[in-house]
């Protein structure tokens, strides 16, 4: 598996939660903050997103918006209308993809709604390097293939046929690569950074590479230079600089997402949990566990472990 990939199947901690809103003139609705990544993708008409702290966004048919902490906001057919607060209890659950109604009788608009359940407790650096909001509007030629998930999108959800509801689900759970890889190509080169820039960076891809490919590795930063060609010294100042944190620290950053991943969905022994992520000792994992999450393996696997999460 690529590192992107790897990473965002360590931070899902369940399935995307997907609504249809169908809205008429006038309408808004405020979204609650929720534990992951929010986003919409409008179907059929306009309308404008309003962050917290932040000027309204204009949106059309196609356009995508992924909010990166799932922060309060809200969507309105126009930045005058009063919102009116998102109630899941109001969802219709008579299908997989709830539906949400709200408005009154003018112009219609369709959104698809929902949320990417993420382990937030300790953010990785893809998530930390992301701005609040990312707003990818709807073009020729922009994005072919976040364009195509959510042509594909917008077509199963004006006309239902059977296997609509897994095949929006899928869809919907394929636009986060997607709307990462198109923020990703948005970049200057002269600004891409952080994360963006480690997965391509040509010393330091392979470093990360082999700490995703085999976590449990005794590896340095000598080991881990090695990889990239470069003394452990200027390994060290590149990695840091590019990635934003020293080579040990990401090592021990990905060990805990992993552990914390087969705490939440597997029942997998302290043991093997510790093995798997590259401690000898159920101790020494226990003590590295509870110093980075704030808690012990046990009682994390007892508040954080869950079934996929319902739609």
């Amino acid at each position: 598996m690529d590192i992107l990939s790897d990473t965002l199947a360590a931070l899902r901690t369940g399935r995307p939660s997907v609504v249809r809103t169908d809205a008429r003139a006038p309408w808004g609705v405020r979204f609650q903050p929720i534990a992951g990544a929010g986003f919409h993708v409008v179907v059929e008409g306009r309308c404008v997103l309003l962050p917290v702290g932040g000027d309204p966004i204009e949106l059309g048919p196609g356009d995508v918006v992924f909010l990166r902490r799932g922060t309060d906001h809200a969507i309105c057919d126009a930045v005058a209308s009063e919102p009116v607060a998102f109630v899941p209890d109001r969802v219709d659950r008579s299908s997989p993809i709830g539906s949400f109604t709200v408005g009154d009788g003018g112009a219609r608009s369709v959104l698809v709604c929902g949320a990417y359940h993420l382990d937030i407790d300790r953010p990785h650096p893809l998530l930390g390097d992301l701005p609040e909001v990312i707003h990818l509007p709807a073009g020729p030629g922009r994005h072919p293939a976040l364009r195509s998930a959510v042509d594909q999108l917008c077509a199963e959800i004006h006309r239902p046929q059977p296997g609509s509801d897994s095949v929006v689900t899928a869809l919907v759970d394929l636009l986060l690569l997607y709307i990462l890889r198109s923020w990703y190509a948005e970049l200057p080169r002269e600004q891409t950074q952080g994360w963006a820039s480690a997965l391509n960076d040509p010393l330091i891809a392979p470093a990360l590479k082999a700490i995703h490919d085999d976590p449990a590795h005794p590896w340095t930063v000598e080991s881990l230079g090695g990889r990239a060609g470069l003394s452990r010294a200027a390994f060290a100042r590149r990695f840091s600089a590019v990635v934003g944190e020293p080579p040990l620290s990401y090592l021990t950053t990905w060990r805990m997402a992993i552990a914390a991943r087969m705490l939440r969905e597997t029942g997998a022994s302290l043991s093997d949990v510790a093995e798997n992520a590259g401690y000898i000792s159920e101790f020494a994992f226990a003590r590295a566990f509870k110093r980075h999450f704030g808690a012990p393996p046990g009682a994390y696997r007892r508040e954080r472990r869950v079934a996929a999460a319902p739609l």
